[in-house]
């Protein structure tokens, strides 16, 4: 039985994914680095220990990583965190998941000062039990460090009793990892087969079909089913 779901945010529960992609792409041309925006854009959902270095090499890592996510958080908070809105019926799902007795515990590569801007932005603020943030964690996704810091947080339950609801692979991989399933959105944008391939046991389009979908999906489990 499905005790507790873990949701990712970014991509998930609000519209951020391009907006994160601008500004990551905006940081690297301040260094002197160009990178597309498709192709960071594919590598939003991993925190920046796992992104920088997609780009840079070992030496410039080493040289100006820590700089340039410096300026890429501030950036991020003064021209693009509050063009950030929520997805339709985040609220109401996670009202559904309460009424049926389940825990949520947020678990997000964002900053935890970020968090909470973006709980209020999807009016979630006295909806979850628990969070996790980069704050919390030395690796952040594909590792499961986020996942098992969020299994911490609900006391340690059975994974097999847990879900995990996210937008990228990175997500998904994360949660296999640590033994947890996942349910993937596509409102993130990343592609369906990506999300399959990493493991990803259903989809859905966002938090609104899931939540008109609730008692068919894995959220609405009253006994485990092998996935």
């Amino acid at each position: 039985m499905i005790q507790a779901i873990i949701f990712d945010i970014d991509g998930t529960l609000v519209d951020s994914v391009d907006l994160h992609a601008r500004a990551w792409q905006e940081a690297f041309r301040h260094f002197g680095h160009e990178v597309t925006f498709e192709e960071v854009r594919s590598q939003i959902g991993k925190g920046s220990d796992k992104l920088i270095p997609h780009f840079l090499s070992a030496e410039e890592n080493k040289r100006i990583g820590e700089q340039l996510d410096k300026f890429r958080g501030d950036l991020w908070k003064s021209e693009y965190l509050h063009q950030v809105k929520p997805f339709p019926k985040v609220r109401e799902l996670f009202l559904r998941i309460q009424q049926d007795g389940k825990q949520i515990v947020l678990a997000s590569s964002a900053k935890g000062d970020e968090l909470k801007t973006y709980k209020k932005i999807a009016n979630i603020e006295d909806l979850t039990q628990e969070e996790t943030s980069s704050d919390d964690v030395e690796n952040s996704k594909p590792d499961p460090d986020v996942i098992h810091a969020a299994l911490e947080k609900l006391g340690n339950p059975d994974p097999d009793d847990v879900v995990m609801v996210g937008d990228t692979p990175y997500d998904a991989e994360a949660a296999r990892k640590a033994g947890v399933r996942t349910i993937g959105v596509l409102c993130g944008g990343f592609p369906e087969e990506e999300l399959r391939k990493a493991g990803a046991v259903a989809i859905y389009n966002g938090p609104a079909e899931l939540l008109a979908m609730y008692e068919e999906s894995p959220l609405g489990e009253r006994e485990h089913k092998a996935a």
